[in-house]
């Protein structure tokens, strides 16, 4: 799950990590209210709050200073979309611009906490080269990215934190701070189960301090149960809608750009069936993983979000029952074809337990479904119905 730059900074504060002052936009009424929370003598930057990198590449971080600029600003983006090379060609909703007091900048450095599943630890990753594309500079310049691993209980070694001050070129007061803000990082990475922490700038100001002008979180889903307060922070507005209602029902969906919707259980199960489809050049137009419990309920919940995808022409249902029973997925798909109108072909193939009788429960439904026993020949037949 992502978080809002201006969340995260909220959440930077609780740590005691150094950011800037700030106010929040939602409608034009409330520009003078959030001028009054920052030091507005020198100007602000104003930013638009969505869950995508490369904003400032399309306009929407600017340099405000006077409140004019602000208005102009907000009446720009504020209710419209933005689309960077992030995100798709639809963008995302701006509902949020923040107006962040202006910090004179010394000098740019990159920071991120991340968890790093190759050495079975949290590692931090930092660079001189801060405000660009880290990957950029790995690629060009990986002399300049240097990496600090934090293990045996995520302990920091004070000798490597020293090394990394020293190629920082970091004075004494600053590799006090540094230590601070990595011990700060640290810990708000570990309390509210983050997988990362991303500094982009880590600013050394025109007084020598460093300051975290910039602030990115994804969180962990797997642990959302015990982050009420980070689960309180979720914007669906900037989710897939269909993504979204899809966690509502502990359903595993990602959209994709094809047009033929997959129902499967089992996450390799339904990669397979995607590459099956495109053996015979079809496209899928979905993953949809069930899950190996699946209930007539969630099948039918299944079936629906498929179908509220436009660009559908047809639909495989792909399912191998172990401890799901055939059954009950067929119950599931004849409940919901009866409460909704399906106007596309459905391509079902049950093998396993209680198969037999799932697809005689098809067959008696008087619905149009086709059967078929073979993933091979059920992808081929939906392949050339789309077609």
């Amino acid at each position: 799950m992502n978080l809002h730059e201006y969340q995260s900074k909220e959440l930077f504060e609780l740590y005691n990590l150094p950011v800037s002052k700030r106010g929040l936009i939602t409608k034009l009424s409330d520009i003078d209210e959030a001028i009054e929370k920052i030091d507005f003598s020198n100007g602000c930057v104003a930013k638009v709050q969505a869950h995508t990198g490369g904003r400032g590449k399309v306009g929407g971080v600017q340099l405000c200073k006077t409140k004019e600029e602000i208005e102009k600003f907000v009446n720009n983006w504020l209710g419209k979309k933005i689309v960077t090379n992030q995100t798709d060609d639809q963008g995302l909703p701006v509902n949020i611009i923040s107006i962040d007091e202006l910090a004179s900048i010394e000098a740019e450095l990159y920071m991120s906490l991340i968890v790093d599943r190759a050495d079975k630890c949290v590692s931090m990753i930092v660079s001189r080269a801060g405000g660009m594309n880290i990957e950029e500079v790995a690629e060009t310049n990986p002399e300049k990215i240097l990496k600090v691993k934090f293990q045996n209980g995520h302990k920091i070694d004070k000798d490597q934190l020293l090394k990394v001050c020293s190629k920082l070129e970091f004075n004494s007061e600053q590799s006090k701070q540094f230590h601070e803000i990595v011990e700060g990082c640290k810990k708000l990475f570990l309390e509210k189960d983050l997988s990362l922490l991303e500094i982009n700038p880590l600013v050394i100001t025109s007084e020598g301090d460093l300051h975290c002008l910039d602030a990115k979180i994804n969180v962990d889903e797997n642990a959302l149960y015990r982050q009420e307060d980070i689960l309180s922070m979720r914007d669906s507005s900037q989710e897939d809608e269909r993504e979204y209602q899809a966690k509502k029902h502990d359903l595993s969906y990602v959209s994709l750009d094809g047009n033929i919707g997959c129902m499967v259980n089992g996450a390799g199960l339904a990669m397979g069936t995607m590459d099956t489809i495109k053996l015979y050049n079809g496209e899928p137009a979905n993953f949809l993983d069930v899950g190996g419990t699946a209930t007539k309920e969630r099948v039918g919940e299944a079936l629906k979000l498929i179908l509220s995808d436009q660009n559908v022409k047809g639909i495989l249902v792909n399912i191998f029952g172990g401890i799901v029973r055939c059954d009950l997925i067929a119950q599931g798909i004849i409940g919901a074809i009866n409460e909704i109108e399906v106007n596309v072909p459905i391509v079902v193939r049950l093998q396993g337990n209680m198969s037999n009788e799932g697809k005689e429960l098809l067959n008696s439904s008087g619905l149009n479904v086709i059967g078929e026993d073979s993933l091979m020949e059920a992808s081929q037949k939906i392949v050339e119905l789309v077609k």
